[in-house]
């Protein structure tokens, strides 16, 4: 409701004031926006067709090459599944019993380590091909006024993550008050909520409910199927006894799921993958937040490698490039999403506190 009105002009303004005047400023403001536009949409593809169609075309007309561009809004939008309210997050403490508001709590400082890794690589990148900065107008006023304008909306985070985590009311009660606020917000605060925005947000609401309850029931199935024939504890026994070694098993379930994620979207894999992984993470005494974690970041990589890659796909179709040149831009971003990979799988301090 939020990110059809002016709210998301209101994020990029700010990530351009505060970023813009750094090299490949215009990069840049792709993932500071996706850390924003993360604590409103929690989907990494709404991010990246969002963002993508917002910055893409001002960093063509920049002369930023195009697969480099792609490539950005790509990889950058996958911060957001990281930052409440992430909904690869909910879905995995729906099928792992595990808490949400732990879940979310623990995903900020991995979400924090990846936007600042690929912050880093951008500033990199853009000093070597020596990309331009992004244009500004304005200074500190500029900015108080585009922040003191998006400030009722970039209090969601804030009031979904207290919500819960002082026990005022359930996730799905929370999600309830959420839609609440979103409507005043957009009604009353910004009145650029109109019934075309209304209809467009609930069929696109629709929708994506829809495609998660046809993947929950499916794998609903196979969980059974595969409970029935005692394939978990199976399966656990066999890892156990192959690999003795916790951190052989950790490499092991992280490889499976960098192969699994480049054919599986990232929610029907945790639905299918959760309860098979929960199984062997919590045989070899592997915190189920810890895991949780490593799943959604090790699946979002999924998100731009092909052959799905959705906001591969997305962000190819927005700047016209091809597919070669993104992936020959993204080899950088792959080398930070790794590194905060093996970080959450092997530092569980990271998302244990």
């Amino acid at each position: 409701l939020m990110m059809s009105g002016r709210f998301g002009v209101y994020l990029v303004n700010i990530a351009r004031l505060l970023v813009g005047r750094m090299k490949g400023g215009l990069g840049q403001v792709s993932i500071i926006g996706s850390v924003m536009f993360g604590g409103v949409s929690g989907s990494a593809v709404a991010d990246a067709s969002a963002l993508g169609n917002a910055l893409i075309p001002v960093q063509l007309k920049e002369r930023y090459p195009a697969g480099f561009a792609a490539a950005v809004n790509s990889a950058s939008s996958t911060v957001s599944v990281l930052i409440p309210p992430s909904i690869p997050l909910i879905l995995f403490g729906l099928v792992s019993n595990t808490s949400i508001v732990d879940l979310f709590v623990a995903g900020i400082l991995p979400g924090v380590l990846l936007g600042v890794g690929m912050f880093t690589t951008v500033w990199l990148v853009a000093s070597l091909r020596d990309l331009p900065r992004a244009p500004l107008e304005g200074g500190f006023r500029a900015f108080r006024s585009q922040i003191l304008a998006a400030f009722p909306a970039l209090l969601m985070p804030v009031f979904v993550i207290g919500t819960l985590r002082f026990g005022i009311a359930t996730p799905t009660e929370v999600s309830v008050m959420a839609v609440a606020y979103a409507l005043l917000v957009s009604g009353v605060v910004y009145r650029d909520l109109n019934l075309g925005n209304l209809w467009s947000a609930a069929v696109e609401t629709t929708m994506m409910t829809g495609a998660v309850m046809f993947i929950i029931m499916a794998s609903s199935t196979i969980q059974w199927l595969l409970t029935a024939e005692q394939v978990p504890q199976a399966l656990t026994e066999w890892v156990i006894a192959t690999l003795s070694e916790p951190w052989l098993i950790i490499l092991a379930l992280n490889l499976v799921m960098l192969v699994i994620g480049a054919f599986l979207d990232l929610p029907a894999a945790i639905l299918l993958l959760g309860p098979l992984f929960v199984t062997i993470g919590q045989a070899i005494g592997l915190d189920l937040v810890q895991l949780g974690l490593m799943m959604v970041v090790n699946l979002s990589i999924g998100l731009y490698t092909p052959p799905v890659g959705t906001t591969l796909f997305i962000s190819v179709a927005i700047a016209r490039c091809g597919i070669g040149e993104a992936i020959k831009a993204l080899a950088p971003f792959y080398l930070v999403a790794i590194g905060v990979l093996l970080l959450i799988s092997y530092v569980p301090a990271l998302t244990i506190y």
